[in-house]
């Protein structure tokens, strides 16, 4: 009842909420690239989001489930903040992007809510954490549906673990800045010693909690705890700002896994995705001392951020994501690109430096993100490498297959 409640309070129909894709704006007209990107999704035309059917479906939202949501969103008449482009009804209701995933979501909350066995409350939580997760998606910073929708998420993803076989503890990390941060810790079953671990950095349009399976199905099974935190400005980390300094946050947390006893401090590895990866890299230079190993896939480190041709091929969905991280909502296109530049750890003079931690580069040929040369820099600046090459086809089994290669590396250099 009480989760019920809350669904009930934090959505009522409103129409005065501004509409995502308005929150950051431009000085001159943005073009909607049409692209394809093995972790990020299509964009085309018609959709301001990305559609990324791969990672949902990876996440174990029913293809159908999808497809029906997309639908309905886009058969509505319903107002729209730009004709063009189906996902930007304005307001809270029936054909908005946040109204109709929250309320596919609201379906499995109230299975979860009714359900009989254990087990099966788990499964139905879960998939309501992650069509609440994907309501929220982009995550930009100022929707204030998009946080509403987080906040359920993330209750959804508690009951879910508490009907797990698995255990997950809410660690509160201290700032500097004052204040903390939450993370989330997942424990492998029968845990007898404190576990190695490996900290995700996540990719900058996911919730932590978008990335379950990659401890259930591919981390637990090799005996790893997994622990994860919100990218700046994002969930728990909402309040936070993406600075050059991009892994403060993380470098914070790594010193005080010392002092959490589940949490074997001397074997820790890193997993980063797409801009998690510029994290990841960053903190293998700085804190090598306490780094075994770092993995990364569709690493964002240099290229992109440097490419102006790249930058003006991108879905406006991105550049608005890296703008809000930033805390742009005013967007210069040449003062931005000039920003997005001094992201780059080459420039920072990290990359092409010989670094002691070993790092696995994995990346997708033609990727408009992160290029091949991307992952390579990556592989030619650490002293033990790997560049792992991911075929295209077929899309989900390589994705499946290259995690499982990512995670024995991992093992293979932290454990021994």
């Amino acid at each position: 009842m009480a989760n019920r409640n809350l669904s009930e309070s934090l959505f009522k129909p409103r129409q005065k909420h501004q509409e995502t894709s308005t929150l950051v704006k431009h000085r001159h007209p943005r073009l909607i690239a049409g692209n394809y990107s093995t972790l990020d999704g299509n964009s085309h035309g018609s959709w301001y989001r990305m559609i990324n059917r791969l990672m949902w479906i990876w996440r174990e939202i029913d293809p159908l489930e999808i497809e029906e949501v997309l639908c309905r969103i886009a058969m509505t008449n319903a107002q729209r903040s730009d004709d063009n482009l189906l996902d930007t009804v304005i307001g809270y209701r029936k054909g908005n992007w946040v109204f109709e995933w929250s309320h596919q979501a609201m379906l499995w909350q109230q299975k979860a809510l009714q359900a009989e066995q254990i087990p099966e409350a788990g499964n139905f939580w879960l998939k309501a954490a992650n069509l609440y997760s994907v309501a929220g998606y982009p995550h930009l910073k100022g929707d204030e549906l998009s946080q509403q929708a987080v906040v359920l998420a993330n209750k959804a993803y508690e009951n879910a673990a508490r009907c797990s076989d698995y255990q997950l503890r809410k660690i509160e990390f201290k700032l500097k800045e004052g204040g903390c941060v939450t993370g989330f810790l997942h424990l492998p079953q029968q845990l007898q010693r404190p576990s190695p671990t490996i900290l995700v950095c996540g990719s900058l349009d996911n919730l932590q909690s978008d990335y379950y399976r990659l401890f259930r199905d591919y981390l637990a099974p090799l005996g790893f705890a997994m622990l994860t935190v919100d990218m700046p400005s994002i969930g728990y980390s909402s309040r936070l700002k993406l600075t050059q300094d991009t892994c403060i946050l993380h470098q914070q947390i790594i010193h005080q896994l010392d002092e959490i006893p589940w949490i074997d401090h001397t074997r820790i590895g890193l997993f980063g995705f797409r801009f998690g990866a510029n994290i990841a890299v960053r903190l293998a230079y700085l804190e090598s001392k306490r780094i075994k190993g770092v993995a990364t896939l569709g690493a964002i480190v240099h290229e992109w951020l440097n490419s102006v041709e790249r930058q003006q091929n991108s879905p406006s969905m991105h550049l608005d994501m890296f703008a809000s991280r930033l805390g742009i909502y005013n967007v210069d296109e040449n003062a931005f690109r000039l920003e997005l530049g001094c992201y780059s750890l080459k420039k920072q003079g990290l990359l092409g430096r010989r670094c002691s931690v070993p790092m696995l580069a994995g990346y997708w040929q033609n990727d408009i993100f992160s290029p091949k040369e991307e992952s390579k820099l990556i592989a030619m600046s650490s002293m033990d490498s790997k560049l792992l090459a991911i075929p295209t086809t077929p899309v989900y089994n390589s994705f499946n297959k290259a995690l499982r290669e990512i995670s024995q590396w991992l093992k293979n250099k932290i454990c021994s």
